[in-house]
């Protein structure tokens, strides 16, 4: 499957990557599918991972919450494989806590000293005597680069209490279900189950991601090897159409185009 022509052939298009793009990359197969006829599957293993299919040849598009990493692109090259990025739609990382937290607002200065281990107990940041449960992505998250880029910056390490979950999905039930934590999803993935906190007493939505006042947003890209052709190119394309942007709404994500 080294090229969309070949995967086209096979009457299949194969997508792995990003748990944050997921909802997006699996909305649009549902349509696609219906409407071309053409199957597509949709993997959740991690950005890091949607890059490794890519450069194994295994996927046709990578999805991934981050951009793809200078060594990644190395590795890509060195086998052949020539990673071209598509920003299919922007998203904010909201930074969510149980309901019950009278918590409203964090900046992002707390968020980092929360995330450092410098404040321990709600009550230092305006909430309840509770110690803080904090919760981090795995390692090939690119939600969890995302974060360590957008709030904790290079030198601050996030405290080795930190507990950690594997998607957003796993995230968000994790804090619906435990009073005193703390952590980060897509936007998309944000229910009455938990409550995202304004962040430098901005919400995130579609405007404020859009024009860059939310503070921890970016954008959302599906890689391919070379210029996407056939069925792949009008799978990327869908974020342009009517039809995907709509899909990307439903999904709780912003568009770009």
């Amino acid at each position: 499957m080294t090229t969309s022509g070949t995967a086209e052939a096979a009457g299949k298009i194969v997508i792995d990557g990003s748990t944050t793009v997921g909802p997006i990359a699996k909305a649009f197969a549902g349509y696609f599918t219906k409407t071309t006829g053409v199957q597509v599957v949709v993997s959740e293993s991690g950005s890091g991972n949607g890059a490794k299919s890519l450069i194994n040849k295994t996927c046709d598009i990578a999805t991934m919450s981050r951009e793809m990493k200078d060594k990644e692109i190395a590795a890509a090259k060195a086998k052949g494989v020539n990673p071209v990025e598509h920003i299919i739609a922007l998203d904010g990382l909201s930074i969510v806590v149980h309901p019950s937290n009278r918590v409203n607002a964090l900046s992002k200065a707390q968020i980092r000293g929360i995330y450092m281990g410098k404040y321990t107990n709600w009550n230092q940041v305006g909430g309840p005597n509770a110690a803080i449960v904090i919760i981090q992505r795995e390692s090939n998250s690119g939600t969890a680069d995302s974060f360590k880029e957008l709030v904790m910056g290079k030198d601050n390490p996030i405290s080795k209490r930190a507990e950690t979950q594997s998607s957003n999905g796993s995230i968000k039930s994790r804090v619906a279900s435990t009073p005193a934590a703390v952590s980060y999803i897509g936007m998309g993935f944000v229910d009455s189950s938990v409550k995202a906190v304004l962040v430098d007493g901005v919400d995130a939505d579609v405007r404020t991601v859009k024009n860059g006042t939310y503070p921890i947003h970016r954008p959302l890209f599906m890689y391919t090897n070379g210029q996407p052709t056939g069925a792949v190119k009008q799978f990327i394309d869908l974020a342009k159409t009517e039809e995907g942007k709509r899909l990307i709404s439903e999904s709780g994500f912003v568009n770009i185009h």
